[in-house]
């Protein structure tokens, strides 16, 4: 029960992390491959790709997400992982964030 408190209060913070060149969140986007909560609740692995791989953001957003996680009570460890396997495509995207950006 505790692991399912944690994932929801990964979602809602990584819903709050914006790449700047789009107008929606990273998790909405479809770019979270992966959140994998340790057995004693205390590290945090996150699998995260990008819409391009030169994406000139990478290094804040990436930042921007391990700050974020690192506030939840009980953390001591975030570890966001980049990946580009499988490659992001937009069908990877919410139904809200499509609607968000007209496609």
């Amino acid at each position: 029960m505790e692991t399912l408190n944690i994932e929801e209060k990964v979602i809602d913070l990584l819903r709050t992390v914006f790449d700047p060149e789009i107008p929606v969140n990273i998790y909405d986007l479809g770019l979270i491959y992966r959140i994998e909560v340790g057995n004693d609740g205390s590290t945090l692995d996150v699998d995260m790709t990008l819409t391009a791989p030169n994406c000139p953001a990478a290094d804040f957003i990436m930042e921007d997400v391990r700050q974020k996680l690192l506030t939840i009570d009980g953390l001591k460890e975030v570890n966001v992982n980049l990946v580009f396997e499988p490659e992001w495509t937009k069908e990877m995207m919410s139904e809200e964030a499509r609607d968000e950006l007209g496609l």
